[in-house]
């Protein structure tokens, strides 16, 4: 609208001067020229140059927000980023932990097989002893039944001879060398 009513201050400038070229000075087009300039600005101010400023002013709050929001995001990031590293080393340094503490529990588990293979083996042994032992006994005292019963034996031949003592050591004697063959 109002660049319409320019113009037609513009073609009636140029209608009554008649003959002016593009250089030559129109006052009144001047004049209406300034005059509908002036109530433009008037216009503007009063109308769009609040919204216009209040709009640039919110876009550079919005801008400045936006960057500070970026700004805030990459402290974030930075962050998350150092605590993400922390929580590995952790978890790294706990794996390393729980590696050391099962090779200590096998190393733990072998000692104590190694301990109770020991043991058995020395209850083996033991058990041998004295299965050993008691055989041992069982024929030492089958032995001194025997010669018992053999002593007797002879204790019966010498009464029945009865024979003078020389004779007597000299059977005693034999017969003791003949148990010790056996």
């Amino acid at each position: 609208m109002i660049g319409n009513t320019i113009l037609g201050f513009a073609n009636y400038a140029a209608s009554e001067g008649g003959g002016g070229g593009l250089l030559s000075v129109n006052g009144g087009l001047a004049f209406w020229t300034v005059i509908t300039f002036l109530l433009l600005m008037f216009l503007l101010r009063k109308f769009a140059w609040k919204p216009i400023l209040a709009s640039l002013s919110e876009r550079e709050q919005k801008i400045e927000e936006s960057l500070k929001a970026a700004e805030t995001a990459a402290e974030e990031s930075k962050r998350l980023n150092e605590e993400n590293k922390l929580i590995i080393q952790k978890a790294e340094e706990e794996a390393k932990r729980i590696r050391e503490q099962i090779r200590a529990d096998a190393q733990s588990a072998r000692e104590k097989l190694l301990q109770e293979s020991r043991e058995q083996a020395q209850k083996i042994i033991d058990d041998a002893i004295k299965e050993s032992e008691r055989k041992s006994a069982e024929v030492f005292s089958e032995m001194k039944n025997q010669i018992s019963s053999i002593s007797i034996d002879i204790a019966e031949k010498l009464i029945r001879k009865k024979l003078d003592p020389d004779t007597d050591k000299v059977i005693i004697n034999e017969y003791l060398k003949d148990i010790s063959k056996n």
